[in-house]
């Protein structure tokens, strides 16, 4: 029963066709012993949709520590004591040679990331002209996540050639108040909403193993899928000591399995890509993840922890089969 529910939901979105609510709900609950039969679903729909092609990123974390807001997973929240390194916003040289570094290495985009509520007017100004640098002396493809913006702020990026703008909803809408009490659900959801009227493409996601549950996994994509991003960024909890939840469980792979892959079903033409943790948590770094749905990756390190070496992430893409 399960591989004829996994076969004829793969057909129709195959075919063009979006699975009902009721599809989903029986495609994300398939046993663990159909979950090799539903990555390889997914893992078809990825090829047909996207190609081999894996989307390669490397990020800079442009201002570090100090955040106003609670969300209970972040090294970098003001109300937590993590012993992690603090700086503002560093000589723009620097933002420009680590996008160089960046080109050099592959990667296909680089993202600026700042860890504040939202950018004051002259925090603004100066990320503006770091971006204004990139495009002038790099020329690669310049990605922001800079927490809650203006629609004037949008436009500013739109302006800048901003390619695309990353605010992930974390968690399911169910769950949010217990992971952040400082900001909304729905802050989230109009931030995405403010930077698609600016004409940006998205990118948003989540951060799997916050002691959510499975509908709530379930939900989470469901709210992901429904503002049409470009991109989704799924990160894995790696438990942060003094934060809240230093001491979460870490979750199945299995439910990594199933959640990637389905996203697959829900979203066949976006780029998904394994974020945060994948080189803690999982076994093979991702080598799984990316023949079960995902195709793309993050190399280099996060916002507060360190990542492979972007030609080790570049030799594990081509040893199974895919392109860099």
């Amino acid at each position: 029963m399960e591989y004829k529910i996994i076969q004829e939901c793969k057909q129709k979105v195959l075919s063009g066709e979006v699975l009902s609510l009721k599809e989903t709900e029986d495609l994300f609950n398939v046993s663990d012993k159909s979950l090799k039969i539903l990555a390889q679903a997914a893992n078809e729909v990825t090829r047909k949709f996207n190609g081999l092609k894996v989307d390669i990123e490397e990020l800079n974390n442009i201002k570090k520590n100090g955040c106003s807001e609670d969300c209970v997973f972040c090294a970098q929240s003001a109300f937590y004591d993590t012993q992690i390194e603090k700086y503002q916003l560093p000589p723009v040289s620097e933002i420009v040679h680590g996008a160089q570094k960046a080109k050099n290495d592959g990667a296909a985009s680089y993202c600026l990331v700042a860890a504040w509520r939202e950018p004051s007017p002259s925090d603004f100004k100066q990320v503006c002209e770091i971006i204004e640098e990139i495009n002038q002396r790099v020329g690669i493809k310049v990605d922001c996540s800079l927490g809650f913006l203006t629609q004037s702020q949008a436009n500013k990026l739109k302006e800048l050639r901003v390619h695309r703008y990353n605010h992930n909803l974390e968690t399911a809408r169910s769950k949010f108040r217990e992971i952040c009490t400082t900001h909304t659900f729905q802050d989230r959801i109009d931030t995405l909403k403010i930077a698609r009227n600016a004409g940006l493409q998205l990118c948003t996601g989540g951060i799997l193993g916050i002691g959510e549950t499975r509908n709530q996994r379930l939900e989470l994509i469901f709210d992901i899928a429904s503002v049409s991003p470009e991109e989704v960024t799924m990160n894995i909890l790696v438990p942060m000591p003094g934060t809240p939840l230093e001491l979460q469980t870490q979750l199945p792979k299995s439910e990594i399995i199933r959640t990637f892959a389905v996203l697959r079903f829900l979203l066949p033409y976006s780029i998904i890509k394994i974020s945060g943790g994948r080189e803690l948590i999982l076994d093979d770094e991702g080598e799984e993840l990316l023949q079960s749905g995902a195709n793309g990756i993050i190399t280099s390190g996060y916002l507060t922890m360190g990542g492979n070496n972007p030609q080790k992430d570049i030799q594990m893409i081509k040893q199974i089969g895919l392109e860099a």
